[in-house]
């Protein structure tokens, strides 16, 4: 969780006008000289690289005791009524003191599928509720460090399973140029799984099927597969991900490829997912079928699969260019039939016309 300075270089340098022969007429001597000098000051006036947002002169990493010395997070399995006690340890790398806001919140995944932190004007509800720094700023001198203790707090009543949020430090900095106030974050997770019994689930929702044709009769379209995942337990779950579409009795099939697993979802998370399929042959009546395999992590970082899930949609996939020519066909050997029937009643009557009138004459 930690962003690399970045340092800004103005540079500054002299341009030396040259000397114009003496020859040339006073008002062409004039203009070029404007010209020189104008861009000898733009020359000499370079506009600084501009410092990227969000970035900080400082770092946070966990401290080192009985839970490990080298860890990425801070990560607990705490029963009810439980109550664990930890350090951050933040190093000041700039060259100014730094007095940095402490506070936990709860966190979520955002629509990119990291884990986010919410700001401190946003109301948690847990692991920032039980999260509780022994300090709400820290200051540290350039080039040192300072522990930020911490005590995690889980209430008697609290849901089993995982929990996440975050301990962070923040920096508000005012932005005279955009006018507004810059508050700048930097902490580290905070993953609770509170004792009791796990229900890990997951649930593919909201499926739709849409099918693109081609102007081509005996083309191929594409079809586009969405769907929503949906962590119905409570347990801190991704999922392995499977799309194919097919016709009618399972013929002509065609899969969306390797798909990326979702992110890791919180309890109640919803994560909407768009699947591209190429090649889809019009086979009249498609159904697509989402597949997604639930992927348990537990505390040290195995991963265990579960049970798969799926859910499946239908749409019309009705080729109209082959279907209209298929009815001029149609049409056509129609027109054909009835046109070979016309001539034959036509040819039978003057035949029975040329009876009737060969009795006829012979009668008289």
């Amino acid at each position: 969780m930690e962003n690399p300075p970045v340092h800004v270089l103005a540079v500054s340098r002299w341009i030396r006008i040259p000397r114009l022969p003496s020859r040339l007429p006073v008002p062409v001597r004039a203009a070029v000289l404007v010209l020189l000098t104008a861009l000898a000051l733009v020359c000499a006036h370079p506009t600084p690289a501009a410092a990227a947002d969000g970035d900080v002169s400082w770092r946070v990493r966990t401290g080192a005791n009985a839970y490990g010395d080298d860890r990425s997070s801070f990560s607990y399995a705490v029963n009810p009524g439980g109550t664990v006690e930890d350090t951050m340890v933040v190093t000041n790398r700039g060259r100014n003191p730094l007095r940095l806001a402490v506070y936990a919140s709860d966190g979520y995944t955002t629509d990119a599928g990291q884990l986010d932190l919410l700001t401190r004007d946003k109301r948690s509800t847990g692991v920032g509720v039980w999260t509780h720094p022994k300090v709400t700023s820290v200051t540290v001198a350039p080039g040192k460090s300072a522990d930020v203790p911490f005590t995690v707090t889980v209430p008697g009543n609290a849901t089993p399973g995982d929990h996440v949020g975050g301990l962070l430090t923040s920096l508000k900095q005012a932005d005279t140029a955009a006018g507004i106030n810059v508050d700048r974050r930097l902490g580290l997770r905070v993953a609770v799984r509170v004792g009791g019994e796990l229900k890990p689930g997951l649930a593919v929702e909201d499926a739709h099927l849409d099918y693109h044709g081609s102007a081509g009769p005996f083309s191929k379209g594409s079809a586009t597969v969405t769907y929503t995942v949906h962590n119905t337990g409570n347990a801190l779950l991704s999922g392995r991900q499977e799309v194919a579409v097919r016709g009618p009795f399972g013929w002509l099939r065609t899969g969306a490829g390797d798909l990326p697993d979702t992110p890791a979802l919180l309890p109640g998370e919803r994560w909407k997912v768009t699947v591209p399929v190429p090649d889809v042959a019009p086979g009249v009546r498609l159904t697509a079928t989402a597949t997604v395999l639930p992927l348990l992590t537990d505390a040290s970082g195995s991963t265990t699969p579960l049970d798969p899930v799926e859910a499946s949609v239908g749409a019309w996939a009705v080729p109209w260019a082959l279907a209209l020519i298929v009815l001029l066909l149609l049409a056509a050997v129609v027109a054909v039939v009835l046109l070979a029937r016309r001539n034959r009643a036509r040819r039978t009557a003057r035949e029975a016309a040329l009876v009737r009138d060969a009795v006829q004459a012979a009668l008289s």
